[in-house]
């Protein structure tokens, strides 16, 4: 025997083996839809016993298999039920002919056969017969079943018949010696009337009818000649039918023990017996149908349920513990024989499946070991991938969940080795996806973002590489770019710099063919391959929205003239909602965006690659509104630090906006990063609110714009400043233009005035206006000129102030004196007091001017002073008389704090 079946388990030894076959031309879809409907009839229930059949369909079993029927019976072709087509009476005696020729394939073996013919009509089809049944059409068939139970009833007549006459004990005849194919020509010759002779005959004549009896549901009577084989087998040293015994004795314990089977397969089992029970539906095709049979043609002794034969079962049984020992024996002796490498394989396979329900891995794993070891002939590539799919089956059942990935790894290059002249390569490609989760590897992204990596790396990048090759191979260059995509994103921190920069390149090529998407790829088998974005390609470590620039900032509106009412609601402490409010705190924004004007957000990204990293394509993933996102394009230098990055949008609606990512696309595959997605990213915030579009006003006045800041603006004003001179008593126009710039119409105006002092030693009212011809050209609409009329008049208070000399000492300031010219009535001639202000500091400044004369009865007395470094000149009434003052900074640093205007007295 050279072909071993992998799927065998211990209660296949229990069943009756039936093939299934056509014969001539039959469609190949028409065929399995009968051998469906036959393989449905597998369980079968004797009637007035407890004695449960059952039938083991095969479509192909080889010839050869079937010469050690006599070694283990369930290895038997005892039916055979062949279907083909005929169309016309002329074809019928070479259709019958052939079906004859294919009973002489098992005719040895065989119980009992049927024809089912389709499509013959006529005559013919109505003649009785009991080994062929014709039908109409593949649709036209009924009574298929029927058919079946009729068939299995004679192949149990058969098979009880069999047991009958063997199990009998006929001491006037010579019992035979049952052979299997490799011993025939060893017992040539031998002494056949030996004491040793005879026991060796009856040993293997009692394992023969311990098969039988198990067939036909008895177990206890195969419980029974397996010991007594087992003893006589062991006395003369017979080692390869002792391990078959020992292995029945097995399957009979096994039988008892796990009712419900140990294959694994879909199906349950019926109490039998009270303790055992029988598989309910094929373990090989689903829907077993049960079939009562009448026995009563023969003399039987089935056994009966009761307590005596639940006693003497459960004697003779093995224990869990003891069935694994035997089969270690069994497959000891097994080991001896060269040419029963298939029964020695096969029994392992059975052991391990026991151990599987026994949770004992570990010894699982040894047997399994000596499987793998145990040397069949040159075996083709297709046995040798089903002998390591059922060794990573095998391993997965035990928990081997690495082991399993390796085998069948294994089964996977066989697929595509070189001796085939067609590779397998979807086979191929389907068995690697099958090694994924051995190997701790998901082709989903986001199991690789929850935490540490798992698994072997290495092993994982050889892994992918291969899924790589065999799509490549298949002609799918979308699943390569899918593959390497996800290499370089969860494998990118134990890459080399070498192998990064080879990946890149070939994700590169593969791109220029079939660019990367977020599209979720479906194979044909269903599996779906989630998109991977390129999360770390730049690495993103902080999100930050960014608010409107200050002349586009809103600020809610409130009239400038009346009282501003705190809106403000009253705080209440709450320990049940602390926490949610602390949650909302961290993605609240407290400031708002506009519809229409652009907005910002500013990401801080490093470049983990060894070369220079092309970003095209990046803008902002958001949802609430309508955005539009303008992408832009970025190049970073190579392991560069953290790198800000803006990304702008115009938001088009209002509402309530979340920005939940950015898009890229990187070396031809475009990504949508989530920032959910994203660890330890640092952000202010993901919602912001959209007001509506808001107007835009720009202000233009007739005067120049001053360089110095009057005062500095806080954040909620925004200011420019002009500078105008004039004298007390003067009257100025200033003209300021208003210039609607958005797109929203401005409907409303105020104006009010302020006037600022530091010292608060002015006072005065100086700006009028009037605003009624203003207001009449509003709303004023987008890109409209309005103008108004602000009055600047100088009436000022000359009393207020006492110590304005201290106030110039006081600021440090120096001066130097120069002779006036007085353009008054009465002039007196100047009397030059020469004095400096500062004596430490005369080296740097000059001397200041006393300028006495007389207005009216008042003596007035005129100061001049002079900024050594820029030369303004201030002229100075010391007689509480001052028109104004302001700071002057010059270019040097040195400060005059006092400046005033020329001073016209009119008498």
């Amino acid at each position: 025997m050279s072909v071993p079946d992998y799927m065998q388990c211990a209660e296949d030894h229990q069943t009756l083996l039936v093939v299934v076959q056509p014969v001539g031309i039959v469609p190949e879809e028409s065929f399995f839809r009968i051998y469906k409907r036959i393989s449905a009839v597998s369980q079968v229930n004797v009637r007035d016993s407890q004695r449960v059949l059952y039938i083991r369909y095969r479509h192909h079993y080889p010839p050869e298999n079937n010469e050690w029927g006599d070694f283990q019976t369930h290895r038997k072709v005892v039916g055979l039920i062949t279907i083909t087509e005929c169309s016309s009476a002329k074809e019928w005696p070479q259709t019958f002919e052939k079906f004859h020729l294919q009973k002489e394939m098992y005719g040895s073996t065989l119980y009992d056969s049927r024809l089912f013919v389709f499509g013959l009509q006529g005559e013919i089809a109505e003649q009785p017969r009991t080994d062929v049944a014709f039908y109409p059409s593949y649709d036209e068939c009924e009574n298929v079943e029927k058919r079946i139970e009729d068939f299995i009833e004679s192949l149990f007549i058969v098979l009880e018949s069999k047991r009958l006459d063997r199990a009998t004990d006929k001491s006037g005849d010579k019992i035979p010696l049952l052979c299997v194919p490799f011993e025939k020509k060893d017992f040539v010759g031998l002494d056949t009337d030996s004491r040793h002779y005879k026991k060796r005959c009856q040993g293997r004549m009692r394992k023969h009818v311990g098969d039988l009896c198990l067939q036909a549901g008895m177990l206890q009577d195969s419980l029974v000649h397996y010991h007594m084989a087992v003893e006589l087998l062991r006395s003369v040293n017979d080692f390869l039918w002792l391990g078959a015994a020992l292995e029945g004795l097995c399957s009979a314990s096994v039988i008892y023990h796990y009712p419900g089977g140990t294959g694994g397969r879909v199906g349950s089992r019926r109490a039998q017996g009270g303790s055992l029970s029988a598989e309910a539906g094929n373990r090989h095709r689903p829907g077993a149908q049960e079939v009562l049979i009448d026995p009563g043609a023969l003399t039987s002794n089935g056994i009966n349920a009761d307590t005596s034969a639940e006693i003497g079962r459960a004697k003779n049984c093995l224990s869990p513990e003891d069935i694994i020992e035997k089969y270690k024996e069994a497959i000891s002796y097994y080991g001896k024989y060269k040419n029963a490498g298939v029964i020695e394989l096969e029994a392992c396979v059975k052991a391990v499946r026991v151990l599987a329900m026994q949770k004992r891995s570990m010894e699982a794993s040894e047997f399994l070991q000596n499987a793998v070891y145990i040397n069949l002939r040159q075996l083709s590539e297709e046995e040798k991938i089903q002998r390591y799919s059922i060794l990573s089956e095998l391993y997965e059942r035990i928990g081997f969940h690495r082991k399993s990935a390796f085998f069948k790894r294994i089964a996977a290059m066989q697929c595509a080795a070189p001796s085939i002249p067609e590779p397998g390569w979807r086979a191929c490609y389907k068995l690697l996806l099958e090694t994924l989760p051995g190997y701790s590897l998901s082709l989903d992204p986001q199991d690789f973002s929850k935490g540490t990596h798992r698994g072997w790396a290495a092993v994982q990048m050889r892994l992918l590489h291969e899924l790589v090759y065999a799509s490549r191979r298949m002609g799918n260059p979308a699943l390569c770019v899918r593959h390497l995509s996800f290499l370089l994103q969860t494998m990118l921190d134990f890459l080399s710099d070498q192998e990064k920069k080879d990946v890149t390149q070939s994700l590169e090529s593969y791109t220029a063919k079939c660019p990367g998407t977020m599209e979720v790829i479906t194979l044909p088998d269903g599996l779906k391959l989630p998109p991977v974005p390129f999360t770390k390609l730049p690495i993103v470590k902080s999100v930050k929205l960014l608010n409107l620039p200050a002349s586009l900032r809103p600020h809610k509106m409130k009239s400038l003239l009346g009282q501003n009412v705190s809106t403000k609601s009253p705080f209440i402490y709450s320990p049940i909602i602390a926490h949610s409010r602390g949650e909302e705190r961290n993605k609240k924004i407290d400031f708002q965006w506009v519809q229409g004007d652009v907005c910002e957000v500013q990401l801080m990204v490093y470049n983990p690659m060894p070369f220079e990293l092309r970003v095209e394509n990046m803008g902002l993933l958001t949802t609430g509104v309508e955005f539009e996102s303008l992408p832009a394009a970025l190049s970073l230098p190579a392991e560069s630090g953290l790198y800000p990055v803006t990304l702008v949008g115009v938001p088009q609606t209002t509402g309530q906006i979340t920005v939940n990512g950015y898009h890229t696309s990187v070396f031809g595959v475009f990504s949508d990063c989530l920032l959910d997605n994203l660890p330890g990213v640092k952000t202010n915030g993901c919602n912001v609110e959209v007001i509506p579009a808001l107007p835009r006003l720009q202000i233009s006045t007739s005067l120049p714009r001053s360089a110095h800041t009057l005062q500095p603006s806080s954040g909620d004003e925004i200011s420019t400043n002009v500078s105008v001179q004039l004298y007390n008593g003067e009257t100025q126009q200033l003209i300021i233009k208003l210039e609607n710039i958005g797109t929203e119409p401005l409907e409303k105006l105020e104006v009010t005035a302020k006037t600022v002092n530091t010292k608060e030693k002015l006072y005065g009212d100086f700006l009028s206006w009037n605003l009624e011809d203003t207001l009449c050209q509003f709303p004023l609409k987008p890109g409209k000129i309005a103008t108004f009329i602000v009055n600047i008049k100088v009436k000022l208070d000359f009393s207020c102030q006492e110590n304005l000399l201290q106030d110039l000492s006081d600021d440090g300031i120096s001066v130097s004196g120069l002779p006036l010219s007085s353009p008054f009535r009465q002039v007196v001639k100047p009397r030059v007091e020469t004095k400096p202000l500062n004596p430490q500091e005369s080296s740097k400044v000059g001397d200041f001017s006393h300028v006495k004369f007389y207005l009216g009865n008042k003596q007035v007395k005129l100061l001049i002073y002079k900024c050594v470094s820029c030369g303004p000149l201030a002229l100075l009434i010391h007689h509480h008389l001052i028109l104004q003052h302001r700071k002057h900074d010059c270019s040097t640093g040195e400060v005059l704090a006092k400046l005033l205007k020329p001073l016209c007295f009119m008498t």
